[in-house]
């Protein structure tokens, strides 16, 4: 099944990096998430599954400071950070790639990746590496960003992620709407990006890509986690049935 294998750090399973603790989550009153919890270790690879509507991008949001929560629900190496604002969020070392991408239309491709870089966080991430990850962004470094096709734009959204040297990246459907081709491209690459101990978060509506990439899967249901275990032991029935409450 694990078409695309990650490693995962030697310390993954003993420090937790992520801990987030009986999470709800409103839009107006609307609720969104209910008592959600989940954890990733340092190092580990997390996807999170589940159909439309489940509570996976509200979840992203969450963790990035994008939506405001009680500080104790999300816990970031054993401090409370789920009310702090993303620009705070991300200076401790967590980074969004957004579903849809959210590039700056105004700017080029190169200066959409420096701008990832503006919090100086050390690490081994910088243009020169992410233009060897993805030549075809050093080729059109001086395109308007929003001119790529969408295989490449989604290449720039990680990149800008990545340039914030982040021990967390969050992966909000790094596939949607993409081309089967630009998907293989991008799993692909996943390797190079978690292979010196990057802990990640993949939200993935295709089940198969995501137990392939991750140590553990959290299927969401209605807000709420559904089933949660090991990647590679998980029955596929039982995936079934907390994809589709069946």
């Amino acid at each position: 099944m694990r078409d695309f294998p990650l490693k995962t750090g030697s310390n993954a399973g003993q420090n937790t990096l992520l801990d987030i603790r009986n999470l709800d989550a409103h839009y107006g009153d609307f609720q969104a998430l209910y008592g959600l919890s989940l954890r990733v270790q340092a190092g580990e690879v997390v996807s999170v599954i589940g159909a439309n509507g489940a509570g996976k991008t509200t979840l992203m949001r969450s963790v990035s400071g994008l939506m405001r929560n009680q500080a104790e629900q999300v816990v970031w190496k054993g401090r409370e950070i789920g009310a702090l604002r993303a620009d705070q969020i991300a200076a401790l070392g967590i980074a969004l790639v957004p579903e849809g991408r959210l590039l700056f239309a105004s700017l080029s491709v190169e200066e959409n990746l420096i701008i990832g870089g503006q919090m100086k966080r050390k690490g081994p991430w910088t243009l020169q590496r992410l233009y060897r990850l993805f030549p075809i962004l050093q080729e059109r470094r001086n395109v308007p960003a929003t001119a790529l096709s969408g295989g490449q734009q989604q290449m720039v959204a990680i990149g800008r992620a990545l340039m914030s040297n982040p021990e967390l990246l969050l992966m909000d459907e790094i596939s949607l709407g993409l081309a089967p081709v630009i998907i293989k491209s991008i799993y692909e690459a996943l390797p190079s990006i978690t292979g010196e101990g990057l802990a990640a978060v993949i939200v993935e509506q295709d089940i198969a890509k995501a137990l392939a990439v991750s140590s553990r899967v959290y299927c969401l249901q209605e807000g709420r986690v559904s089933l949660e275990g090991a990647s590679s032991e998980v029955p596929r029935d039982a995936i079934s049935r907390a994809y589709f409450g069946v």
